[in-house]
């Protein structure tokens, strides 16, 4: 019988699981981890926050026991605290048992934890909070609902989504980010309208600080009552969550003698193989290849390690399957504005050797005359010598992410503008102008390319 031991659960771990069950039913699969559930969705842990449902449970996927009737064994609170590549075993414990298991085939994954900046009393506080999982969305629910002011260190996708619902729930905002612009993977005139439509929020009940660091956290009774930032500016608080990026879970792997990836996350081939034979890593801890530019990168998503876990389940089931990469595509949403994103940026795009050419344009989502009409403010981004697309950037209303995903098949068939200008798009008043958005920007691209198509 097969053993195959998985170290992590949630999205990549337990798909990882339920994918070899299903290929090797004979085999024994066991997942072992920290966290107190298996499978569950992280990325809607905000909106359980901010209220669109009552129940937690409503997050999990499934539960030990349906994991045990398909014949999986898991472990909850045990986490893997070293790997033995040599003698083929890992070594479990907590407090109050230690084992050596065997395994044929590994996987790790470990996904990532939050990013804990440098700030004098961080850690001092017990209404300072991180969000990674279920058990720390209910303790930010429950403190957020008897405080009036809440403070958000970091202005990426987990603090947008915060910020949204705090916001909702009546509370008193303010949201201090160390860089320049919120949501800084974009381009910066796209974070730049992204900021302006939410401050254009009418009774607005939040701030936004960019371009400031926290530098420390007073209070008493081990409460946190008061932020003082690098300009000197201090805010008063009842909580505060942390949402300064997240980082890989590679110890485990470093310390077996695993090879690490220049991004700072376990390096690993197209079949998801780590530089030790018989072990795999898939998810937040696994380095990526981007599809665009061919380079090793690190983004942590949800739907990348469903999709890798999978394809770790595959070859450590021995069926050859290749994962070949992201485009880094992603989509959020913050107080009725959409932004979303695909492929390479224009800084990026520069920094690896290509000419980037251009454009920005502004549209309605649909046909003016028609009810509830948005707009969209669209960046699309491609190679000036050869046309080639290279990404794009949305910032707007609902439809916003539906142009990002065409453009994110676009790059899958590495389209030139030529070539997409040519696409069939739909067309009906309640869905679309009737030129889409997408193709006046690859009309306004033709004229900058070399060909001048």
């Amino acid at each position: 019988m097969k053993k195959i031991v998985i170290i992590g659960g949630v999205a990549a771990g337990a798909k990882s699981a339920s994918k070899i069950k299903r290929l090797l039913p004979d085999s024994k699969v066991s997942i072992y981890t920290d966290d107190t559930h298996v499978s569950y969705s992280s990325c809607g842990l905000p909106y359980y926050i901010q209220g669109n449902f009552d129940d937690y449970r409503t997050l999990l996927v499934r539960s030990v026991d349906e994991f045990e009737q398909m014949g999986i064994d898991v472990h909850l609170k045990l986490p893997v605290v070293k790997i033995l590549p040599k003698q083929k075993e890992i070594l479990v414990s907590n407090d109050t048992t230690a084992d050596l298991v065997s395994y044929d085939k590994l996987i790790i994954a470990t996904g990532a934890r939050p990013v804990i900046p440098n700030i004098k009393g961080i850690n001092d506080f017990e209404n300072v909070y991180t969000l990674r999982n279920i058990e720390d969305g209910i303790k930010i629910r429950t403190q957020m609902e008897r405080s009036q002011n809440v403070v958000i260190i970091g202005g990426g996708y987990i603090g947008i989504e915060l910020l949204e619902a705090f916001v909702k729930n009546g509370k008193h905002t303010v949201m201090v980010e160390n860089n320049r612009q919120i949501m800084h993977n974009l381009d910066d005139e796209m974070s730049d309208i992204l900021r302006q439509r939410l401050e254009s929020v009418e009774n607005k009940n939040f701030e936004i600080y960019t371009g400031e660091r926290v530098e420390e956290i007073t209070g008493k009774n081990h409460l946190a009552q008061k932020l003082k930032t690098s300009i000197g500016r201090e805010i008063d608080c009842d909580m505060i969550v942390v949402c300064a990026g997240v980082r890989p879970n590679i110890e485990i792997a470093r310390d077996a003698g695993i090879e690490i990836g220049e991004t700072g996350a376990i390096k690993v081939n197209k079949l998801m193989q780590t530089s030790v034979e018989d072990i795999f890593a898939c998810g937040d801890c696994a380095q990526k290849t981007h599809m665009v530019s061919g380079k090793p990168v690190w983004i942590p998503l949800g739907s990348t390690a469903n999709k890798e876990g999978r394809c770790a389940a595959m070859n450590a089931a021995g069926i050859y399957n290749e994962f070949e990469g992201v485009l880094g595509s992603m989509v959020t949403r913050c107080l009725n504005t959409t932004v979303a994103m695909t492929g390479l940026t224009q800084k990026t795009a520069s920094e690896i050797g290509f000419n980037p050419i251009t454009t920005i344009v502004k549209k309605d989502d649909k046909v003016a005359f028609m009810p509830n009409s948005g707009t969209i403010t669209l960046k699309v981004i491609a190679d000036k010598i050869t046309g080639l697309l290279l990404g794009a950037q949305a910032v707007g209303s609902v439809g916003a992410d539906k142009r990002i995903n065409t453009v994110a098949s676009a790059l899958l068939g590495h389209l030139t503008v030529n070539e997409f200008g040519n696409n069939d798009l739909t067309y009906s008043p309640p869905y679309s102008p009737t030129i889409d958005p997408l193709l006046n920007a690859m009309q306004i691209l033709c004229t900058k390319t070399a060909r001048n198509c």
